[in-house]
């Protein structure tokens, strides 16, 4: 009996209907299979995942393969992004063993969790080197049958190297907080790695480095390195000019098959296009650029257009197929362009995207680009999006991850104040609602994930109370309302007694009263979004600005130790520990405000401090602080010490965007 069809996830609905008996990661799962006396197989996926579709069409689907596997597993079935802490820790055995990973992941467990044969996508026939999935299947079977002594052995050594990673993170914690020669080191060595024809870091596939962005935004504003700017500005260029970015519609796809942004996977995640949202924001803001603040914009119309739920959540992620077929949706021919916009227009549009005969994808197909010097015609534009609208639609995951909507939040409150779109404002303050009211159990606790306004069953992870409190203190500094700071301080408080190690300062992807696995995940490095460790270091640090807590400023820095190992050595996978190390170098400065908040003189002043460089900026109103001649002021604090008040919109924000020149 399959039993995904009550999921809340959509990858989960997605295999509902088919042949495997599949069950949900619980305990009953894993008893099933001490009781048959048989190994689990756990299949990780998500419902964007190209290839976990492939693979779901081959062999779930397939009825003769699917009565050998529930004569001989118990299949479980797993939504990475619902539950990533089993899909960490799972995926560093997978990695550990293999070298490489990826999705679908396939596991082979014993009946107490315990890995001992790994893959990820398996054909139906052998080919390029990999066995059949049916060969895979039948030769676990055996080795279960006849060889069980030998499969417990690997199980109990894998099991063995996982415990013995637990403490590589806790040993590096506890190191200097980083300052000023972290992040230089950091620098110099992401210029090793530059890209410096095509923008971006090392070769393909090629994925939009948005954290690292952010941290050379930080440290041109902190600096005035040339270089870090140079390095942002070429890689947004490129990124917004290639077919990564959706030309017509907005928003970015997963990630470049080449080195040059030319051909994207074409599926669309939201903590991507947050996070990217943001970055091209603040590149307008510290440079004026037009190209960045189109970008910005159109994400955010990407946003609200694409991915907004009927409850005003975020869902999770567009496919990457339609029509049985990868990218369908959004690649063009010159016949298509013709059909369109006419013979002359289309030869117009042609050279405007480069579209060719030969094409950039499958079956002389093109991706849309802008290449350099060509600017935008909205007219043809809007035809093309016009006619591209009556295709058939890539899917659209709905479930609502409480993470990646506190990035959303925090971009599109962030974008709202600076480009004047109310709109922006209030969709970040009804996101933030949803996820304060369906994302939260009775004990105040984040749940991960919902879907149609229903709370899905999972507790939240470390990064979705990091990313939830950083959108939550965007919007206080955005608007002044003392209730997000109020709950982003709720949120972080749980992260200081529930996910850090007391001793070290370390945190843990899990809370301690969370379901144990074979190992309790911990992992600082960035990946496609801010590890919950730096997402919570950046978050503890804003809340500590802002409120003066002595407490979360030293759990900030605690956390922060482990950035300063990793800035010379990986800088690419610390990017937002790095952004967050530039904030706490900086102060990072409070811009408290003294003036009733609706008026005017006040908002000026609010707006003027939003739209300065400063790494970290946080602005709060403070009724305490007096009035400048009877008119509202802002102070400049860093750790208990303001300057004197200022009433002028633009001497504030040329005080707080000011660095040195090299």
């Amino acid at each position: 009996m399959n039993r995904l069809a009550g999921a809340t996830s959509p990858y989960l609905l997605q295999h509902a209907d088919n042949p495997v008996d599949w069950w949900p990661w619980s305990p009953e799962a894993f008893a099933e299979a001490e009781r048959r006396d048989v190994p689990v197989l756990l299949s990780v996926g998500y419902a964007a995942c190209h290839w976990c579709h492939v693979m779901a069409h081959e062999s779930f689907e397939d009825a003769e393969l699917a009565g050998y596997l529930n004569e001989h597993f118990v299949a479980v079935k797993v939504d990475r992004e619902e539950r990533p802490d089993v899909d960490a820790v799972y995926m560093e055995a997978v990695q550990a063993a293999t070298g490489q990973g990826g999705w679908p992941m396939t596991v082979f467990l014993t009946a107490s969790g315990e890995p001992f044969y790994f893959g990820t996508y398996f054909p139906p026939e052998s080919r390029h080197g990999l066995p059949s999935f049916r060969q895979v299947l039948e030769g676990v079977a055996e080795a279960w049958r006849g060889r069980r002594g030998e499969v417990a052995e690997v199980a109990g050594r894998i099991v063995r190297e996982l415990e013995g990673r637990a403490g590589v993170y806790a040993g590096l914690a506890g190191a200097e907080v980083p300052g000023a020669e972290a992040t230089h080191g950091a620098l110099a060595q992401l210029g090793r790695d530059y890209d410096e024809r095509r923008g971006g870091f090392g070769g393909a596939p090629k994925f939009p480095p948005s954290m690292v962005l952010e941290f050379l935004l930080r440290h041109h504003a902190a600096t005035g390195s040339r270089a870090a700017l140079g390095m942002a500005e070429h890689t947004c260029e490129a990124m917004a000019r290639g077919g990564i970015y959706d030309q017509l519609g907005g928003g970015f796809a997963r990630y470049s098959v080449d080195a040059a942004w030319v051909v994207p996977h074409f599926e669309k995640m939201l903590y991507d296009n947050a996070l990217l949202m943001r970055v091209y924001l603040h590149l307008w803001r510290a440079t004026g650029s037009p190209l960045a603040r189109r970008v910005a914009e159109r994400t955010g119309d990407f946003l609200l257009g694409e991915l907004r739920t009927p409850e005003g959540g975020f869902a999770s992620a567009l496919d990457a197929d339609s029509e049985g077929r990868e990218g369908a949706f959004y690649v063009w021919t010159p016949a298509q362009l013709r059909e369109a916009l006419g013979e002359e227009d289309a030869a117009r549009a042609a050279e405007l995207f480069g579209v060719t005969e030969e094409g950039t994808f499958e079956e002389g197909a093109s991706v849309l680009q802008l290449p350099g010097g060509n600017e935008v015609d909205e007219e043809l534009r809007e035809r093309l999006l016009t006619a591209r609208s009556v295709r058939p639609r890539p899917a659209r995951d709905e479930k609502v991850v409480a993470a990646w909507n506190g990035l959303a939040v925090a971009a599109l409150a962030e974008a709202g104040a600076l480009l004047e779109r109310p709109d922006f404002l209030d969709a970040a303050v009804v996101a933030a609602a949803l996820l304060l009211s369906v994302h939260r159990d009775e004990a105040g606790r984040l749940l991960r994930t919902s879907r149609d306004g229903v709370a899905g069953p999972n507790a939240g992870v470390l990064e979705d109370y990091g990313d939830v409190a950083e959108g939550l203190l965007t919007l206080h500094c955005v608007t002044g309302d003392p209730r997000w700071l109020d709950a982003a301080g709720e949120l972080l408080d749980s992260v200081v007694a529930r996910f850090t190690d007391e001793a070290s300062g370390a945190l843990y992807d899990t809370a301690a009263d969370a379901e144990r696995l074979i190992r309790r995940p911990q992992d600082p490095t960035d990946n496609a979004a801010p590890s919950g460790w730096t997402a919570a270091a950046g978050a503890l640090l804003s809340y500590a600005a802002l409120t003066d807590s002595e407490p979360h400023r030293t759990a900030a820095e605690r956390a922060l130790t482990v950035v300063t190992p990793l800035a010379g050595q990986a800088p690419r996978f610390i990017g937002w520990g790095l952004a967050v190390a530039e904030a706490l170098i900086d102060g990072p400065r409070k811009v408290a405000l003294a003036g009733e908040p609706a008026d005017p003189a006040t908002l000026a002043l609010r707006t003027a401090a939003l739209a300065a460089t400063a790494p970290g900026l946080v602005v709060t109103p403070d009724p305490e602080k007096p009035l400048l001649d009877d008119a509202p002021a802002a102070y400049v604090c860093r750790r208990f010490t303001c300057d004197a008040p200022v009433g002028d919109p633009a001497w504030l924000r040329a005080g707080l965007s000011a660095a040195p020149k090299e």
